[in-house]
């Protein structure tokens, strides 16, 4: 088994080099199988930073490109786990099925966009596997997926053009910072609104009762 997975390992990070020599479309390429079911050594985060170190002009491409390709290997996986239905959560605990479909419920796309804006270990795939098991709206869902992408691939380029090399130990100190606060940012500005709507709403009911 130890044998196997070395093996398969060792053809993944060689798939991973081939695709760096594709440059943009190669980044498009790894965007969307490490965001559908293929995870590679060399992720789209790491060869956006690449990309746009050696090429700063073309940062914005990059990111649409990298964006589509995330978009891309979501939606593969969330038809792919909407034709499965519960069996493709087999391999994550009820606990923590049970949450995420509670989040879901709850807030609805803001859940998916923010799981969309946070980095590793925050379980993404958990959330796009249950969008497609619960069978979440499929135009939600990609809007709040490429929202999210897209500001991450944005961000990583500009700390590329701006610290070159070491954009990768930059985003690493600082992205969870950045995209926790950004998430809570995103959730507080949905819940006053729905509380502010909800006011007026009151008013009325209650003046409809005096009256």
């Amino acid at each position: 088994m130890k044998l196997l997975l070395q093996q398969a390992t060792g053809k993944l990070a060689r798939l991973s080099e081939f695709f760096i020599t594709l440059g943009p479309f190669g980044l498009f390429a790894v965007a969307l199988l490490d965001s559908s079911f293929v995870p590679l050594p060399s992720s789209a985060d790491a060869l956006m930073i690449l990309l746009t170190t050696a090429h700063p002009r073309f940062m914005i491409l990059y990111a649409l490109l990298a964006t589509a390709g995330s978009a891309t290997g979501c939606v593969i996986l969330y038809y792919i786990s909407r034709r499965a239905g519960s069996r493709a959560l087999n391999r994550f605990s009820p606990a923590k099925q049970k949450r995420v479909k509670d989040l879901i419920d709850r807030y609805d796309v803001l859940s998916v966009l923010v799981a969309a804006l946070l980095p590793p270990p925050f379980p993404f795939k958990l959330f796009v596997i249950s969008a497609g098991v619960f069978s979440f709206s499929l135009v939600r869902f990609t809007v709040a997926i490429v929202c999210g992408r897209l500001f991450r691939f944005l961000l990583e380029g500009y700390l590329a053009i701006r610290y070159g090399a070491q954009a990768k130990e930059v985003l690493a100190k600082y992205y969870p910072w950045i995209g926790l606060g950004l998430a809570a940012t995103v959730i507080i500005f949905v819940v006053g609104r729905k509380l502010l709507k909800k006011k007026p709403g009151s008013t009325e009911e209650r003046r409809a009762e005096e009256g």
